[in-house]
């Protein structure tokens, strides 16, 4: 019994580590995780290309959705193991939504191995992907706005601190992406900072829940810059050309969106600096099995 399923990356709207209210919307990075199920009750891991990665979150993934789902597909949950894969294309410790992609591929996955993937309704399959990645320690507010919006594609509003999904739009947008050389792990951002900032972070709210995307992303921008002390210069590189600009998460990649020849245009702007740039597309279709 064997699953696959891909899930996209996302960019930042709103950072929920000052409020727990968040917003995020699916760009085309993919996750790719396969499962393989077993008879023998171990859950073993691997991440291609970096056979020292720690594989806890993905390992946490399988055994939550064995735990609630095995008996839905008429198998002894203590009976079951799995051997799991996940190989992706979006960079860790970006900002990028890397952890939240590889959970839901992995949940979802995992689901398709049981057989049961279209059974199970897509938000409570992110809400395991959540648990998980609380569990395993990779994510401060359990990073529902990040899943949410990459398990279902376009531009989620949610309160984290409840999982609730506030908001769901499709979006057609253009993204452009600069990841400068660095890391930036979410579990160690300064928490205290961001909440001093908190009523600007209600103001990003405001504009999101008015489906004001772009303006809310450039206010989180220069927001949570300031809070995580990231350089405001590759947004103001952009600015006023593109329909928003943001730091991504909690850094160090900066997301702007926009009309593909504006991004395309600007885009020659962040090439000049030391790092990645990618023009890619939003998605709304989510994670899917393949």
């Amino acid at each position: 019994m064997d699953g696959r399923a891909v899930a996209p990356a996302a960019g930042t709207v709103l950072n929920a580590l000052a409020t727990g209210t968040g917003s995020a919307f699916a760009i085309d990075l993919e996750t790719t995780a396969t499962v393989e199920l077993t008879s023998d009750g171990e859950i073993g891991a691997e991440i291609a290309d970096r056979p020292d990665a720690d594989t806890t979150l993905v390992e946490r993934c399988t055994a939550l959705t064995i735990a609630e789902h095995a008996a839905d597909a008429g198998l002894d949950r203590s009976a079951v193991g799995a051997r799991v894969r996940t190989d992706s294309e979006v960079p860790m410790a970006s900002g990028l939504k890397s952890s939240s992609a590889a959970a839901n591929a992995t949940v979802l996955a995992t689901l398709d191995a049981l057989e049961i993937a279209d059974a199970v309704d897509r938000i409570d399959a992110c809400r395991l992907g959540v648990r998980a990645a609380r569990d395993a320690g990779v994510t401060v507010t359990g990073a529902f706005d990040d899943a949410s919006a990459s398990m279902l594609g376009g531009v989620t509003v949610t309160d984290n601190a409840t999982d609730d999904l506030l908001a769901r739009e499709e979006i057609d947008w253009d993204a452009l992406v600069y990841t400068p050389p660095d890391q930036s792990f979410s579990a160690d951002a300064d928490v205290s900072a961001c909440e001093r900032i908190a009523p600007m972070a209600d103001l990003v709210a405001e504009l999101a829940l008015d489906g004001r995307y772009g303006e809310a992303m450039t206010v989180n921008g220069f927001a949570f810059c300031g809070a995580l002390e990231f350089p405001t210069g590759p947004m103001i590189d952009v600015l006023p050309d593109v329909t928003g600009v943001s730091l991504s998460g909690t850094g160090p990649s900066y997301v702007a969106v926009g009309e593909r020849s504006t991004l395309e245009a600007v885009r020659e702007r962040w090439d000049e600096r030391d790092g990645t740039t990618r023009l890619l597309q939003t998605r709304t279709d989510g994670t899917q099995v393949t």
